[in-house]
């Protein structure tokens, strides 16, 4: 008896990996297991990156902040601290957007925040 192998299933199977990857340039985009490589390796990179990119957007957001307060003499640290104190509860990126769009306000925030002791 013959052996049999179901090519309709694993014909689907590439065609869906081939057609993820018709972007890629080379071999990547039309020769089997190198295209299927290179999208299991994407989907690693997919995966860590949507962690990453929460720990970028919260750097961006401190760097914003320590710019906008070091024009009023404070670093970062002091004001962060003085702002839990203060009872002050908005987050990195709502300061950050205050500090970057709307200056008058985050001054206002930063005066309320340097006469908590």
């Amino acid at each position: 008896m013959p052996r049999a192998v179901n090519h309709v299933a694993s014909r689907r199977r590439r065609k869906k990996i081939l057609k993820r990857v018709k972007g890629y340039f080379g071999r990547r985009k039309n020769v089997w297991t190198v295209a299927k490589n290179a999208y299991e390796k994407g989907l690693g990179y997919a995966y860590r990156d949507r962690r990453q990119k929460k720990r970028n957007f919260r750097t961006l957001w401190i760097a914003r902040i320590n710019a906008g307060v070091r024009q009023y003499g404070m670093s970062y640290s002091q004001f962060m601290g003085n702002l839990h104190k203060a009872g002050i509860e908005l987050n990195r990126k709502v300061l950050a957007d205050l500090a970057v769009n709307n200056p008058k306000a985050f001054e206002a925030i930063v005066q309320k925040v340097k006469d908590v002791k």
